[in-house]
């Protein structure tokens, strides 16, 4: 006999991804709420050019408390359903796991900044509070399976990209510090401090390069040729850890199995 679904696991399987399943009412549910936020992002954009704000300020705002009020209903049921997961499976740690999690914030801090502005006059606090707006674009990668494999590959190798940011920036304080020693006394009114000299460090190990600021001693010149290139060498860690990280997503995923009963996915064992 075929056990009932009860209305909050409905709910719940609804609101989670399902782009992989047969296109059902969960399917066009999230092919709805990621067109909301596209045209939340492009409205938020379109907002900061004069002409348009002037002429369709009224019909963006309209359109801002209509997407309030859906990524509100939205929020609240997914906040009631989410002890369907055996990880919120308690009704009040679970829910307030839920509030604290990633998605959680990012969901609720999507839609407090309108609340909030409605009780304050402060324009410049009213501002920043609009810039959190943009998290909603964030909730895309909820709904697409190539923004999930960024997340798992940064997840994955969070460990190896830590410790070459931290040696990139362990070799950038070196660098400044040396090419202030070195740049100070010819440049004093540019050279001011290692802080000031970081700009410059920062310009040179990504080969940006300003203008700005720049050696003009002999000794400062050859010390930012040899980090320019050792700048080069240093930012291509990151990007061969990334590179593995999709090779071995890409690979794990090409190996896995699905269920044609439940959709589950499984380890394909050779």
């Amino acid at each position: 006999m075929e056990r009932k679904v009860s209305l909050r696991k409905h709910v719940h399987n609804i609101l989670e991804i399902t782009w992989h399943r047969k296109p059902g009412l969960g399917f066009w549910v999230n092919i709805i709420l990621t067109a909301i936020i596209s045209l939340n992002a492009l409205a938020i954009i379109l907002d900061t050019v004069p002409s348009l704000q002037k002429k369709y300020h009224d019909i963006i705002l309209d359109f801002e408390v209509f997407s309030v009020v859906i990524f509100t209903i939205e929020y609240c049921l997914r906040l009631w359903s989410c002890v369907e997961e055996s990880a919120h499976s308690h009704p009040i740690k679970g829910r307030l796991k839920f509030i604290f999690s990633i998605w959680g914030l990012v969901d609720l801090l999507s839609i407090l900044p309108f609340y909030v502005s409605i009780f304050l006059t402060d324009l410049g606090f009213i501002r920043i509070l609009r810039l959190l707006r943009m998290l909603r674009l964030f909730r895309v990668s909820k709904y697409f399976h190539a923004l999930r494999v960024i997340q798992n590959v940064i997840k994955e190798k969070r460990e190896e990209l830590v410790l070459s940011f931290v040696f990139i920036f362990f070799i950038l304080i070196i660098s400044s510090s040396t090419v202030y020693y070195v740049e100070h006394e010819a440049q004093p009114e540019k050279f001011t401090s290692i802080p000031e000299a970081m700009w410059w460090g920062v310009n040179a190990m990504t080969t940006v390069g300003y203008g700005d600021l720049r050696p003009i001693t002999s000794v400062g010149k050859i010390l930012g040729g040899i980090i320019a290139i050792l700048g080069v060498a240093l930012f291509a860690l990151p990007t061969g850890i990334l590179a593995s990280g999709f090779a071995e997503q890409i690979r794990g995923n090409k190996q896995k199995i699905r269920c044609p009963h439940c959709g589950q996915e499984f380890n394909h064992s050779h």
